[in-house]
Order: structure tokens, then sequence, then C-alpha cells
């Protein structure tokens, strides 16, 4: 079902049907092989980027789209409506390219950031690792001063794109500017020593690759520390809440074709001699998802035009990340149900959608660590009103 949108301007009512028409010719047609297959569809990221999807929200001066966040927001749940693996690759995408296009020198944004949000090149984020994931301030890979440059060391772990990106944006412990300093680097696969784990056997989005990435005293050369040194973490941070609003997008846009997929077969099925729509259980069923899309999808919106609006908004990213991969849990699980048996063969996507879901509540910060980031904020919003 196409969503009616509000937009902003005819500009982004254009890209929202360039990006329905793109979506359809070329993800709706391989999602479901390329994720039995477990295949990465570097080809649909290179057409994305030849249309300008990649890079949506970065100025025009640097190659970017000059769209607003809740556009660029729209134009992702579009993309995940059809394929939520390459949604969720454009999302960790524009996370990566943040800290280059906020925190970069002059001359590292004019060398970098051209391709990078021109969608010639694929970016990863490697924040992560195998016992620091809601913890990264207790990281251990790290990169230590040699002359002008660093010798990084250490694996992180849960890199979406990892073995198949072009730059990996990575946050290492920096032990020469203290001994908890984090900071941010810009690093390729061309270096030596820098090499991916095999891919993680995953339940769902398995046409999205999660790898380790091993550094095995990898040199980096001068003039890729990204920011200033020991402010890494902050950096990390500060990302995160857009990138929390991109998963947010992507859950609501896998949520909207589940809840298609049950309306089309409550129309089409029949039980006791009616269509089981006409059935109040399955007609409140339905009722109850689609009120879980709408206000998931209103809530990431109140966010990004918060972040557009210059506004604080992390506190809201953290609530619509929550309400929006909660939501989407809930509706594939009871598209499933809505289909009885037949939600449960892979004759149908309702299986695949359920799947794909239940990591949106782990990644970008589990929705525990949400709860957590709201509660703070209210404790902290709420302290001069109470002194």
């Amino acid at each position: 079902m196409a969503v009616d949108r509000e937009l902003p301007t005819q500009e982004a009512a254009d890209l929202i049907a360039l990006t329905r028409e793109l979506a359809d010719a070329e993800l709706a047609p391989r999602a479901a092989q390329y994720e039995r297959e477990e295949r990465f569809p570097r080809e649909v990221f290179a057409k994305l980027g030849e249309v300008g999807l990649l890079g949506l929200p970065f100025g025009e001066d640097v190659g970017g789209g000059g769209q607003p966040y809740a556009v660029y927001l729209q134009v992702v749940e579009e993309l995940a409506m059809r394929w939520a693996s390459v949604a969720l690759g454009v999302s960790v995408h524009t996370l990566a390219c943040g800290p280059v296009d906020r925190f970069g020198t002059t001359e590292q944004r004019e060398q970098w950031l051209p391709d990078m949000v021109g969608g010639r090149l694929l970016g990863a984020y490697c924040l992560s690792e195998a016992h620091a994931g809601s913890d990264p301030a207790a990281m251990r890979a790290r990169a230590v001063r040699d002359g002008e440059g660093w010798v990084a060391s250490g694996e992180k772990a849960w890199v979406t794109h990892g073995g198949h990106a072009d730059f990996y944006s990575s946050f290492l412990r920096t032990p020469d500017d203290g001994d908890r300093a984090i900071s941010c680097f810009h690093l390729t696969p061309d270096l030596p020593g820098f090499a991916p784990a095999p891919p993680e056997q995953k339940m769902g989005l398995t046409g999205s690759t999660t790898a380790a990435i091993r550094l095995d005293d990898v040199a980096v050369p001068a003039g890729r520390m990204v920011g200033e040194p020991g402010r890494g973490l902050a950096i990390a941070l500060s990302a995160l809440d857009s990138g929390r609003l991109g998963v947010s997008a992507v859950a609501v846009g896998l949520a909207q074709s589940a809840l298609d997929v049950a309306v089309a077969y409550a129309l089409e099925r029949e039980a006791f001699g009616r269509r089981i729509v006409d059935h109040q259980g399955v007609a409140f069923l339905l009722a109850d998802m689609a009120a879980a899309v709408e206000s998931a999808r209103a809530t990431y919106l109140v966010a990004a035009r918060r972040k557009d609006a210059g506004l604080p908004y992390s506190r809201q990213a953290s609530i619509a990340k929550l309400v929006a991969t909660d939501a989407a849990m809930k509706v594939t699980t009871d598209a499933v149900q809505v289909l009885g048996g037949a939600g449960y063969t892979r004759d149908h996507p309702a299986e695949r959608y359920m799947r794909e879901a239940k990591v949106m509540q782990i990644f970008e910060g589990t929705n525990q660590i949400q709860r957590m980031v709201i509660g703070k904020h209210l404790a902290r919003e709420a302290t001069p009103a109470n002194g």
C-alpha cells in the first residue's frame, strides 16, 4: 500500500515518487531470493548511489542531497517497505558518513565526503565490541601513536557491511590521550592488517552482511583521526541519535509491509462463509496493527522535525526507536497470526518480516537501554523545576 505522506515541497514529493519507482523495480524483485541466499546486494547500493539516495541529508556543497531529515527518513521507510536489509544499509551508511561531515577537518571533508555521500563508496560503523555492546566506554580495541600516525589493534564486532564496505568510521581507545580516552578514525580495508572475520550466521536480515573486523597492528596514516583526540565517544553518541531515527524508519517500513500482507490475505481468505477480515477478531487485530504503524511513524517524524529545527532531540530519538521497533515486532508477529499456518511458511513473506523485526529491538542500543536513556532525560529535565 502506498503511504499517503505529508511532504513539505514538490521536490520532496518527487523524491518519494522516484524512490517508490526505483524500489519497486530494483529492490522488491530481489529481496526474497537474496535473503534466502544470504547474498549481499552491492549492485543495489551502487544503483541507489547513482540516483543520489545515499547522501540525502548531507549538504549540497559536498555532493549530498540537502534534504531535511524528516524527508530522508521517509525515503528510508519506503525502501524498507520493499527490502529492510537495504534500507538498514542506507541508514548505516548515513551513520558512517556523519563523523567526517560533522567533525572532519576542511581537508578531510573535501577529500572524502564527495565520494562518500555521492554513493561511490559504501560505509560501515565500528563501535561495538563483543564484550562492550551496550557499554561502548568499555571497548578494548586501541590505537597507539607511532611517529606521525598510529598502530591499531583489537577487534570490532557486529559491523554492518563488514567485509563489503569501502570505509569504516571506527572508534578506538587512544591511551596516549588518557587512560579512558577514545578517538574516531577513518579506516579503509586496503590498510595491511585490516581483515573482516567470517560473516555472522543470523536469524534475519541475512542480505545484510554482519561481521567482526580484526585489526592486527594496522598502521593508520597521519590525518586519519576524525575530530579531536579523545573525543571519540562524544562523536559516537551524537551520531547514534541520528542512527536511532534511521532504525525507526526501517522498523516502520517493515511493519507497514507486514500490515499490507495481512490485510491482503484477510480480504482473500474465507472462513465460515465470510472473508476473515469481516470477522471481528481479525478486524480488531488489523486495526491495532494499523494504529501501531501510524503511531510509530508519527513518533519518528516528530523527532526528525526537531532535529531539522535545530532543537534537542535525543530523548525523542530514543522514544522513536523504542516505539517503532517494539511496534515492528508486534505487528510482524500479528501478521503471522492473521495468516495462520500459511504465515509460518516461506510461501508468504510474513515469517521473514517477523525474523527481521527482532534484531531492531537490539541494535543501535537495545530497547532496555532506550528506556534508561529516556528515564535519565526525564530526571534531568525535571530537576530545575523541582529545585
